[in-house]
């Protein structure tokens, strides 16, 4: 594919190959709109597409690009998704002049990105988290069941999943308060009641369903790719002491609903293609609806950063890689919509904790300081078994080509102090 003619580094996220999708809003003022990001910059979609530029059939009339969120756009389908990128990438080469030689429309529709507020791209309506990543699964079970008892008896038949909340699904950037809780310590005999002491991250992707399907209808496990608009970075932040009191017999509940931070741009399945990977070999056969035909995973790189208030620089404290999940996403799109659930426009059903055979790809601090009894070493000396105060977390993902990169940006969140809780 030629190079764009928008200047774009070899270690740079975005390039012509990629053309993520988010939603932003001039810093200068403006409404939120959507936007691809190429190099340093954001294109304006609803510019190019008020231009006449897109000249897209399905999209006549329609202004979906003038939104504030995607939903619209994911609502179609991945014939048009498609039909918009191939015209992106043809008006951003380097050789291709109706774009590149109108210099007062580029001037109105391209933005840097230090220019521009990141927003959620999303409204999400509902949010799943799967448990599909073996490594994590069977080292959270060593921890409190042993090795024998590793794995629940269903692991290996099923992706395990839970339906999370999804008014707390904030955009990278946002603060992290530490929450307060219910939790209940080896030497204490009754619970205790303040602020989470083993808080932690959990290192996850996520994908954004585009169309859905009816109540009462499944998505065959070879078809659910088409209901995929695209992935994000997603982190789950876990607070272990409230989840481990609270989580019989139902699972996770205020150890989990207090924030999940998602990077802004959205990388399509397409841009993903050339990255296509089986993933781990099923370790039993699986039912029928659950065997897919083709590989189902991507070689994703991912990383964990963590920054101290005290800390000079940023600390790397994880690297792992998205084929390590046993489950894929189109296996769990089929197991949650097997018995007739109905998925829509807009829903985020994250892959759990990534982790990987190695101590060093263990994407959680659960799992790296194996429940606080190792912790990690830092750059200045400090120690780290849990998030502290003032911590930064940075998660980035990306795929590696040759002489160019795919990838997802980064979310973040700094942990602020919990809340005054005397009076509560």
């Amino acid at each position: 594919m030629n190079h764009s003619f928008i200047e774009v580094k070899t270690d740079s996220h975005f390039p012509i190959q990629n053309l993520p999708y988010g939603v932003f809003r001039p810093k200068n003022g403006g409404t939120p709109r959507v936007g691809v990001a190429i190099g340093d910059y954001v294109l304006d979609l609803s510019i190019i597409d008020a231009s006449g530029l897109l000249n897209i059939p399905e999209l006549q009339g329609k202004e979906v690009f003038k939104q504030s969120t995607l939903n619209e756009f994911m609502s179609m389908n991945r014939k048009v998704w498609s039909s918009v990128r191939t015209r992106l990438q043809t008006l951003l080469r380097s050789d291709e002049p109706i774009l590149r030689d109108q210099f007062v429309l580029r001037d109105q529709a391209f933005y840097q990105q230090k220019d521009v507020e990141m927003l959620l791209p999303v409204e999400i309506g509902d949010y799943t988290d799967f448990y599909a990543s073996k490594e994590h699964a069977m080292n959270v079970g060593m921890m409190f069941r042993g090795k024998e008892n590793a794995l629940m008896p269903n692991w290996l038949n099923l992706p395990v999943g839970y339906h999370g909340r999804a008014s707390s699904i904030v955009i990278s950037g946002t603060d992290i308060r530490r929450p307060l809780g219910q939790m209940k310590t080896p030497e204490s005999e009754t619970p205790i009641f303040g602020p989470c002491l083993r808080f932690d991250f959990e290192l996850e992707m996520g994908c954004l369903i585009g169309p859905g399907n009816k109540l009462g209808t499944s998505i065959p496990v070879d078809e659910a790719e088409d209901h995929i608009f695209g992935l994000v970075l997603v982190n789950d932040w876990s607070a272990r002491d409230i989840q481990a009191w609270e989580y019989q017999p139902l699972g996770p509940f205020l150890g989990k609903n207090f924030a999940t931070s998602i990077s802004p741009w959205v990388v399509s399945i397409e841009a993903l293609e050339p990255f296509r990977v089986n993933g781990p070999t099923p370790e039993v056969e699986q039912l029928p609806y659950l065997q897919q035909s083709r590989k189902g995973s991507f070689d994703i790189e991912l990383a964990v950063n963590l920054r101290g208030e005290n800390m000079e620089y940023p600390q790397r404290i994880c690297q792992s890689n998205f084929r390590h999940l046993y489950w894929s996403m189109a296996q769990q799109i089929a197991h949650h919509t097997v018995g007739g659930c109905n998925l829509r426009t807009g829903d985020l059903l994250a892959s759990g904790t990534i982790s990987g055979s190695t101590p060093e790809s263990r994407g959680s601090l659960l799992e790296l300081t194996w429940g606080g009894l190792e912790p990690i070493l830092m750059n200045n000396g400090e120690q780290r078994k849990w998030l502290e105060d003032g911590d930064e977390l940075t998660l980035t993902a990306w795929c590696q080509g040759n002489g160019y990169r795919i990838g997802f940006g980064e979310v973040t969140g700094c942990i602020l102090p919990a809340l005054e809780f005397s009076k509560i």
